[in-house]
């Protein structure tokens, strides 16, 4: 399989789109937690199959001191006691904001989020969550590969 739009090229064919989509997600990430945000960023991209995606998020996640027994699990968040309750309730978030087209989002859904995070955070986390499903549909679509070096 090969790219069908290169990934920098899309930065010259729309750099709006890119530049949007990067300043949503910095200035998201400033009022939330950068392990939250890497859990958040990669659970969705592998809900979305987006490997390019996974890859960077996970190499990241890594990098940035998360425990690869915590992201080998993250697929199965709900049944490991390896995340905090803040943690669950933006992957819960996460998982509901990226499937809307398969379910609603009950009152219920929005309580257990704020029961964790106030106004503030919970619109931070959903800028976040916006902002990967679009990088995931542009990689998806385009299909970017991930540099994987061994």
């Amino acid at each position: 399989m090969k790219e069908r739009i290169a990934y920098q090229q899309t930065y010259k064919l729309q750099p709006v789109l890119a530049k949007s989509l990067i300043e949503l997600g910095e200035s998201a990430a400033q009022k939330i937690d950068h392990s939250l945000i890497h859990l958040i960023k990669l659970r969705v991209s592998q809900i979305n199959g987006c490997a390019f995606c996974q890859h960077m998020h996970a190499n990241e996640a890594r990098k940035d001191g998360e425990k690869q027994s915590r992201l080998d699990v993250l697929p199965a968040w709900k049944e490991v006691p390896l995340f905090s309750q803040p943690e669950r309730a933006a992957l819960a978030w996460a998982e509901k904001l990226t499937l809307l087209a398969k379910e609603e989002i009950h009152d219920e859904d929005f309580a257990a989020v704020r029961e964790q995070f106030n106004e503030e955070e919970i619109v931070n986390l959903t800028a976040i969550i916006v902002a990967i499903n679009a990088w995931n549909r542009i990689a998806v679509g385009f299909h970017f590969l991930p540099v994987i070096k061994d």
